[in-house]
């Protein structure tokens, strides 16, 4: 990879733990000012790339270059690169203020400079009533936010965020989802993200990097994960979704005819241009599936694909309910929003014959073997 032109670049780097190959070859890069999140499951390699950036483990191969400058071999401390951690790692005994000024005092900035900059932090954060208390005297948001001041006041080029948000409750992990989002923009420093919770880096990321067993099974937007999913893995890592597995007996201009055991034949946009005979896994998303008590009325053009079948599960979620119905010897999952008063509509219920029904273009073929 040319690391020209490029503001983070990750070229072909590997690192082992023992037997265990933690980052295998793995490369990309990170644009200027980006929110860019890696994700995965845990012991995926996420971590062990944010703590080589960061100058806490070295690469056992590959090169690691910041603005064109190869920053392999340099020590954290000579770095511009700043890391959040889960547990805010405040020091306990210095107020707020003092907290956020450590390191402009370390680095023995002019007294004027160290207080215009820490008073600026505390309004960005919006937390200047409070910059006289001390961490034990702060919410777990509060206190996070004052992990990102502290690492954000003297203007690091990346700011590393390490599952900065798991430890916080759910409203308070969306309020401050927000806040980050507000933050990055305020400050345009480029941010590199590192979680397991597919919502947080959907919701902030500019770009995701989706990691499985030390490499990159996708590096896309948001949405072009989500709809599009290059792997399995990254289909049913990112969201819910339907797998049909079968073989292609059939192909009709951009549309082809999928058999496999246990449900009868479906139609889909074949976008990847496979051929009869290749094997397939289609991803239906939840939310692609209609269910009704009423067979859908006729559509014009590529014709939909119609189940007749029983519903299993209900789960009423508020602003939708989640279907578990048998089609064939297949089980599948389907979203219903609550988009009208729920209580005007006639009811699907357990054991209700129904039909489950969804357009080709609404699955994604995501392998071929």
């Amino acid at each position: 990879m040319d690391s020209n032109g490029e503001f983070l670049v990750f070229d072909h780097v590997t690192k082992r733990f023992g037997a265990l190959t933690a980052v295998n070859d793995v490369s990309f890069s990170v644009g200027k000012g980006e929110f860019f999140s890696l994700l995965g499951p845990s012991g995926c390699g996420k971590t062990t790339l944010l703590r080589m950036l960061g100058g806490f483990e070295r690469p056992d191969s590959g090169r690691i270059y910041l603005e064109g400058k190869d920053i392999t071999d340099l020590a954290p401390n000579q770095r511009r690169v700043h890391t959040v951690f889960q547990n805010y790692a405040l020091f306990p005994t210095m107020t707020i203020w003092d907290n956020i000024a450590f390191s402009l005092r370390l680095a023995k900035k002019p007294k004027a400079e160290i207080e215009e900059r820490v008073d600026a932090m505390l309004a960005m954060i919006q937390m200047s009533e409070h910059a006289w208390k001390y961490p034990n005297q702060l919410s777990g948001g509060q206190k996070q936010r004052v992990a990102i001041a502290r690492a954000l006041v003297d203007r690091p080029q990346v700011l590393l965020l390490d599952e900065p948000l798991a430890a916080l409750d759910l409203k308070l992990r969306q309020h401050m989802l927000l806040e980050l989002d507000t933050i990055h923009d305020q400050v345009g420093i480029t941010f590199l993200y590192v979680t397991h919770d597919q919502g947080e880096a959907m919701s902030l990321s500019d770009r995701i990097a989706v990691i499985n067993k030390g490499k990159v099974e996708q590096l896309d937007g948001p949405a072009k994960i989500y709809e599009a999913p290059a792997t399995r893995f990254v289909a049913s890592f990112i969201g819910d979704t339907n797998f049909f597995s079968g073989e292609i007996v059939s192909t009709e201009g951009d549309y082809c005819t999928i058999e496999g055991e246990g449900f009868p034949a479906i139609r889909a946009y074949n976008d990847k241009q496979l051929k009869v005979g290749q094997k397939v896994d289609l991803s239906v998303r939840p939310e692609k599936i209609r269910v009704t008590l009423q067979p859908p009325p006729p559509e014009k053009g590529a014709s939909i694909n119609v189940y007749p079948s029983t519903v299993q599960d209900i789960v009423y979620q508020g602003v939708y309910t989640k279907y578990w119905i048998k089609s064939g010897d297949q089980r599948v999952a389907a979203l219903k929003p609550h988009s009208r008063f729920l209580l005007d509509q006639e009811p699907i219920t357990w054991n209700d014959e129904v039909f489950v029904w969804w357009h080709p273009d609404d699955g994604y073929m995501v392998e071929a073997q």
